[in-house]
């Protein structure tokens, strides 16, 4: 089952926002739909920090875990 934690770091969301902004401007030169559906997942993700492909396979590129409310 998927969680919807956060699991891509900061340094990726930079490089997935750049790249899905540069597929999604090329897709509207080249008038590519594959393209136009890439960029646009690139930018979600990058936005939301949660990567369904990563939540199936366990991988995390976040620094820090996010461990919900850890207390003292």
């Amino acid at each position: 089952m998927l969680k919807f934690e956060h699991n891509v770091g900061e340094k990726e969301k930079k490089y997935r926002i750049y790249g899905g902004a540069a597929l999604f401007l090329i897709s509207v030169v080249t008038a590519s739909i594959f393209l136009l559906v890439a960029g646009c997942v690139l930018i979600a993700t990058g936005f939301w920090g949660w990567c369904p492909a990563y939540s199936g396979f366990g991988k995390n590129t976040c620094e820090t875990a996010d461990s919900g409310s850890a207390g003292e």
